[in-house]
């Protein structure tokens, strides 16, 4: 047992460079022993040996070359400092069984190992031994001090070039065995509604962190026979995205004050790296995935965000990615008459998104009508200009007059996607103009002056838009809530208010809370008002204190109808949307039981 208080004496006696051989064993054990007292284990004296012995550690290490002595050291290291001492030389690889039996093998230490030439093949033999989110960090990690080295400081050497092959391999493998065999995984059937595919997760970040590391090569690795394929994917998927975001940085290093990068930065993909990665273009290797309708459609956007990516591509596979869009349509059944459920939030999304996919890939004349005929069965926007107030969107209206126009109102909620997927299809060449122009008969007053004012699609698009009739009765299409000063000026200023309660623009999940925020601040607001707007508006949303006197009333001394009112008003009361009169009358199935005072 040694006394705490000696623990300096012994870091002491470790740091000595004449400390006799004959020493080391005393000494490593006197710094590696638990301390204790009779009383048992000190924690408070531990904590002053470990830090003695992590000051003696290196020149421990430098002396000692028993191997039980060195994993007795080893042990007690922590992942850093094992791996500065590995960077050091002081670990070699010929520790790393001590090491690797009380610990996980990790990235730093593969990376200081392989920082001495005669450990590069006995480090490259450990990466198997990674997860495979880890592997891309024995390249990252290499040189982990330099934030914060110094001019003076020695250099780090650069990646030997085995250890960067044999990490750029490991990293693109997992995706190469991926496209061999794409099986679904199990739970698929409960992926079927996620936005995100696993089956098109082609992303693969530690593979494009390492591509990305040696632009020199993409042509030789596009053309390897194994890794290839995932090459080209994400090349098609990351390289411009890579060279834009590169250019934003440059521009934000040179000058953070200065102008924006250019939008089209200089292609980081050459015409022949095109080509040579168009054999992974439409996504071959997900061709016979089950589930088609869901498959095909998410494939279809897949191919369209690489064509967005790498406009050139319209040009180099034109006839290629025809076919793939016809093909994917009829194998996914894509254009089938669409149900829309009251749970399918992302409804309008699909049918949006397909168009305007089609809109790009597509030369199919019914497909490419098909995709019209949809965009004509969505529900027509809701357009609502806010009453006024004192908030940013009345400042800004100030200044900009336009900003309450029809279009510009449009844009607001983003309302404006299905003229805007019409306008692609109009200017794809293939795309029947009767197909299109049937649609514009059935759209919104606001979707019209949209085309009109910001679509600038082709000469007979435009010219049809602006022949499409309007009714002589008919406004903007506009619901305009107007200030309680206005409506005071109104023979029937209730009534105007339940015309905002029955507009269609209630239906509409953007736009109703606009409009019940209206008509709760309002003062000239009835309770009936109150009764038909969601219970949750009017409890909790907007100003509650509106509904206090009404649940008093309704309420009174009854203990039952609050202890009703309170089951009601649950997390979930507000995921039933229930109006607010049809809470209170639930409270009336409460027993009339009433406490006497």
């Amino acid at each position: 047992m040694v006394n705490a208080r000696t623990y300096p004496l012994w870091r002491e006696l470790a740091l000595r460079e004449d400390l006799p051989k004959e020493a080391l064993k005393t000494v490593i054990e006197a710094l590696c022993t638990p301390a204790t007292t009779p009383n048992g284990f000190d924690s408070q004296a531990d904590r002053w040996r470990e830090e003695a012995l992590k000051a003696a550690l290196p020149a421990l290490l430098a002396r000692t070359s028993a191997k039980r002595l060195r994993g007795r050291l080893l042990v007690h290291a922590d992942e850093k400092t094992l791996a500065a001492l590995a960077a050091a030389g002081t670990v070699t690889t010929a520790d790393v069984p001590a090491v690797l039996r009380h610990r996980r093998a990790w990235a730093g230490l593969i990376s200081a190992l392989a920082r001495h030439p005669g450990q590069v093949e006995a480090a490259i033999a450990l990466l198997p031994r990674l997860s495979s989110h880890e592997v891309e960090h024995v390249v990252r990690e290499w040189d982990p001090d330099r934030y914060t080295r110094n001019a003076a400081d020695v250099p780090v050497p650069p990646v030997p070039q085995e250890l960067f092959d044999a990490v750029l391999e490991a990293c693109l493998t997992p995706l190469a065995a991926y496209l061999l065999h794409p099986e679904p995984e199990e739970g698929w059937a409960a992926l079927s509604d996620f936005p995100a595919d696993w089956s098109l997760d082609l992303a693969g970040h530690s593979g494009w962190a390492m591509l990305a590391r040696c632009p020199e090569r993409w042509a030789e690795l596009a053309a390897h026979p194994t890794l290839g394929p995932a090459v080209q994917h994400l090349l098609l998927d990351q390289a411009e995205t890579q060279a834009l975001e590169d250019a934003r940085l440059r521009a934000a290093g040179a000058d953070p004050d200065g102008e924006e990068p250019p939008a089209d930065p200089a292609p980081a993909l050459s015409e022949d790296l095109l080509l040579a990665c168009l054999p992974a273009l439409c996504l071959p290797e997900l061709a016979e995935l089950p589930n088609p309708q869901l498959t095909a459609r998410r494939t279809l956007h897949h191919i369209a965000h690489r064509v967005q990516k790498n406009p050139r591509l319209k040009a180099l596979a034109a006839d290629q990615l025809h076919a793939a869009a016809d093909a994917l349509v009829t194998h996914g059944q894509l254009l089938s008459p669409p149900e829309k459920q009251d749970s399918d939030l992302n409804f309008d999304s699909r049918i949006l998104r397909l168009a305007e996919d089609l809109a790009l890939l597509g030369a199919d004349r019914d497909h490419l009508a098909g995709a019209c005929a949809q965009l004509a069965c969505l529900d027509q926007p809701a357009v609502v200009s806010p009453a006024p107030s004192r908030t940013l969107i009345r400042i800004i209206d100030n200044v900009d007059p336009d900003h309450d126009r029809p279009a510009r109102l449009l844009e607001r909620h983003s309302e404006h996607r299905r003229v805007q997927a019409l306008t692609a299809l109009a200017a794809n060449p293939h795309t029947p103009h009767t197909a299109v122009t049937d649609v514009l008969d059935g759209l919104h007053p606001a979707e019209l002056a949209w085309i009109t004012e910001r679509a600038g699609g082709p000469d007979w698009f435009l010219g049809a838009a602006a022949a499409v009739p309007v009714a002589a009765d008919k406004n903007d299409g506009v619901l305009r809530l107007v200030s309680d000063d206005e409506l005071g000026k109104h023979d029937d200023p209730a009534a105007v208010l339940q015309s905002w309660l029955d507009s269609p623009a209630t239906g509409e999940i953007l736009s109703r809370s606009e409009i019940y925020r209206a008509v709760i601040k309002s003062r000239h607001h009835t309770p009936e008002h109150l009764l038909q707007i969601p219970a949750d508006e009017v409890l909790s949303r907007n100003e509650p204190e509106t509904a206090l006197q009404t649940l008093l009333d309704r309420c009174g001394k009854s203990t039952d109808r609050w202890a009703a009112l309170a089951a009601a008003l649950t997390f979930a009361y507000d995921e039933e949307n229930i109006t607010f009169g049809e809470l209170l009358d639930s409270l009336d199935h409460a027993p009339a039981r009433t406490q006497t005072p």
